[in-house]
């Protein structure tokens, strides 16, 4: 016998038949009509060579072969409906899955702290990885599978076969050191041109404010070009650095040194925080908790606060 002559709908036909010993109680079951269910138990005598079930008074009763697969039959019917058919599920506090986030250093400090809490408190045996890589590579790892969803600022994911979530819109603030008396507290575009700037370029990434400064021809003298945002916290006090970085970075900072935030000269741009993941995750049922807890911490009006 070729197993591909073997139509598992007939499988489903045997084992009712196995159950229900007659052509109008399985056609019923199955919900098929009897000439249907009496055409499928013609080709399953066909495929097993054997008449399987022979009527015998008002019922059909199995034959010793019928008998011999009934108990298997039945396994890998209820197998299929078991682990086939049924939706995927998710258990949070039973999962052990590993999640991969791809996220700016800005995402570890500022979007990860929530959804971290709520991870220990409802899912404690899972597992969240996060990692930065140059934005053009976010897409490919997304396809691939090598990480399950990007959280921040990553234009170049707004593209088909991805689907995003906005999580809220802020915007830059202007900081420098508390103990800088060289800095105004309000600067002029001249004096904000001239001072001397610490700009942070996570991967070499240009930022919303590197090109709307360039579109308006615009100039910052550049003393430090870093790769963390973090770093800030160690460069940034003692000296006469401005820094214009989003502002839950700024947040970040003045819970940890002393900083002091200079109204700058313009209105700075605004960046759109989302999250993105490929559509074959889309339906995938513990992405859909995971995108549900990112969401439901990290949501913000328009240029509402980084939470405490």
């Amino acid at each position: 016998m070729n197993p591909r002559d073997v139509d598992l709908n007939l499988l489903v036909i045997f084992d009712a038949m196995a159950r229900h010993r007659g052509v109008s109680r399985t056609a019923e079951a199955v919900g098929l009509s009897q000439p249907a269910t009496s055409a499928a138990l013609a080709r399953l005598r066909a495929v097993f060579g054997d008449p399987l079930f022979v009527r015998a008074g008002a019922q059909m009763e199995p034959t010793p072969r019928a008998l011999e697969l009934a108990p298997v039959v039945r396994q890998v019917v209820e197998t299929i409906h078991r682990e086939i058919l049924q939706p995927a599920a998710f258990d949070p506090p039973r999962s052990r899955r590993a999640f991969t986030l791809l996220t700016p250093d800005i995402g570890e400090v500022a979007f990860l702290p929530g959804v971290l809490r709520r991870l220990r408190a409802e899912a404690p045996h899972v597992q969240l990885q996060a990692r930065a890589m140059p934005r053009e590579a976010a897409a490919g790892a997304l396809e691939s599978g090598a990480a399950e969803l990007a959280v921040g600022f990553f234009p170049d994911l707004h593209k088909a076969g991805f689907f995003q979530q906005g999580l809220f819109r802020t915007s830059y603030a202007c900081i420098t050191a508390a103990g800088n008396a060289a800095a105004p507290s309000r600067m002029t575009m001249k004096q904000y041109l001239a001072a001397k700037h610490v700009v942070v370029r996570p991967d070499g990434r240009e930022h919303a404010l590197d090109r709307f400064l360039r579109d308006k021809g615009l100039e910052r003298d550049v003393a430090l070009e870093l790769s963390h945002f973090i770093s800030l916290l160690a460069l940034l006090p003692g000296t006469d650095l401005v820094a214009t970085v989003p502002q839950d970075i700024a947040t970040v900072l003045e819970r940890h040194i002393a900083v002091r935030r200079i109204e700058l000269p313009f209105k700075p741009p605004q960046i759109e925080v989302q999250q993105f993941w490929h559509r074959r995750m889309h339906h995938d049922a513990g992405h859909v908790w995971l995108r549900g807890v990112v969401h439901a911490v990290n949501r913000r009006g328009p240029n509402e606060p980084l939470p405490a």
